[in-house]
């Protein structure tokens, strides 16, 4: 049981959270907005039982000391984490950010695990590959449980010809196949979500407007020389088609964030893609407004398949506008995202969020199927995300 204080924290932070959605267009379901009476004896949590519940946040980006504000709030709030390498020509080196992660690794072992990724910057040289491998294979050594690819393939980087390289290019394959050899995970963000084609006063969800008006390099609809959204699908399609053995998880919902049918046709024709739901939740919030039974039972069918993440970050975009700076700042917030989430999941109450215009209900997930979206699919997809493997959600 929680004490009074902690009480009040809950109370103000259902209020206060900011929560995310999904889009549930085309689902082969009678649309209602609402749920209906449970009628099938399953178990379910309950606010109370938030810190009690052994969780995990499969895709944080942990870079700066500020970022232990994020480590400290997931001790109290009985979270694990998985922190992400990304590179970014102009960002961090990734070897620093590697050397950060081991850093936090060695002080918080039993709340955080790390993905490396891999360096684009030779990628036109004979020796990019080898390169990259030796890199990969150093990083594995050294604890690294799972590879990062970003959105740059595809929308950055480009050849000799300065044609865009995208992720189904020859050049990736020695990669890929190392990874399913040796049954590494690769995490993909690649492409953008569907809303960046379209103008801003079309598009679904707040955050999405808000990341095109401060990202115009970004944002595709000003960039009408660039490939459509279904083209980068296609591309991430076909290097799957070529990596049949890839365990594969899409960030970002695989960036089919908009229609939880498509994203369940996808998982349906690759059985060793998963996804994350990072910083894509209030497109199932903005699709459980007119399809609650959708997305509700798209949790049930794809329930072996789907990871909780945030993309919790001290730069994100809401903490930089809302001038949160200090470490008690940062820990509140970490803990409202989180905690405006389990009520999104494992409630079926009436619900509002930031980002979503309108009101929207909770989808209630039964017991079982919160222990895998938040914990056991996450040990499933990313073996060594949990130290001792043998250690699994008993609630």
């Amino acid at each position: 049981m929680y004490t009074k204080h902690f009480r009040t924290i809950l109370r103000l932070a259902r209020v206060s959270l900011p929560i995310v959605l999904i889009s549930s267009q085309g689902y082969p379901q009678k649309k209602t907005d609402k749920p209906g009476k449970d009628t099938s004896g399953q178990q379910y949590y309950s606010v109370d039982d938030f810190r009690s519940v052994k969780k995990i946040d499969s895709h944080v980006h942990l870079t700066e000391d500020a970022d232990t504000a994020f480590l400290y709030q997931a001790g109290i709030d009985n979270f694990r984490m998985l922190t992400i390498n990304v590179y970014e020509a102009s960002g961090m080196p990734i070897e620093q950010q590697q050397d950060f992660a081991l850093k936090l690794i060695k002080r918080y072992p039993d709340r955080l695990a790390y993905a490396t990724t891999f360096s684009l910057k030779n990628y036109n040289e004979p020796g990019w590959q080898a390169e990259v491998l030796a890199y990969l294979k150093n990083s594995f050594a050294k604890g690294a449980i799972a590879v990062k690819v970003w959105k740059n393939v595809g929308m950055q980087l480009r050849d000799k010809n300065n044609h865009l390289v995208f992720v189904n290019n020859p050049r990736f394959d020695t990669i890929f196949n190392y990874l399913a050899v040796n049954r590494i995970p690769l995490i993909g963000h690649l492409g953008e979500h569907r809303n960046s084609w379209l103008p801003l006063d079309k598009m679904t969800v707040k955050n999405n407007r808000d990341y095109a008006a401060t990202h115009p390099a970004e944002y595709m609809y000003l960039h009408p020389d660039r490939p459509s959204y279904e083209y980068y699908i296609r591309v991430r399609n076909n290097m799957l088609d070529k990596n049949p053995r890839l365990q594969f998880i899409g960030a970002h919902l695989g960036a089919l964030e908009w229609s939880v049918a498509e994203l369940g046709k996808t998982l349906d024709k690759y059985p060793n893609m998963a996804v994350d739901m990072a910083e894509r939740i209030s497109h199932l919030q903005y699709q459980a407004k007119v399809n609650w039974q959708g997305v509700h039972d798209f949790f049930i069918k794809y329930q072996d398949r789907i990871l909780y993440g945030t993309d919790i970050r001290h730069h994100a975009m809401n903490i930089v506008n809302g001038h949160i700076t200090t470490q008690q700042g940062l820990r509140q917030y970490v803990h409202k995202v989180w905690l405006d989430h389990w009520l999104f999941f494992t409630t079926n109450q009436k619900m509002s969020a930031k980002e979503v215009k309108g009101e929207f209900y909770g989808l209630k997930l039964p017991r079982e199927i919160i222990d895998k979206i938040y914990y056991k699919n996450a040990q499933r997809w990313i073996p060594g995300i949990v130290k001792d493997q043998s250690d699994t959600q008993h609630n």
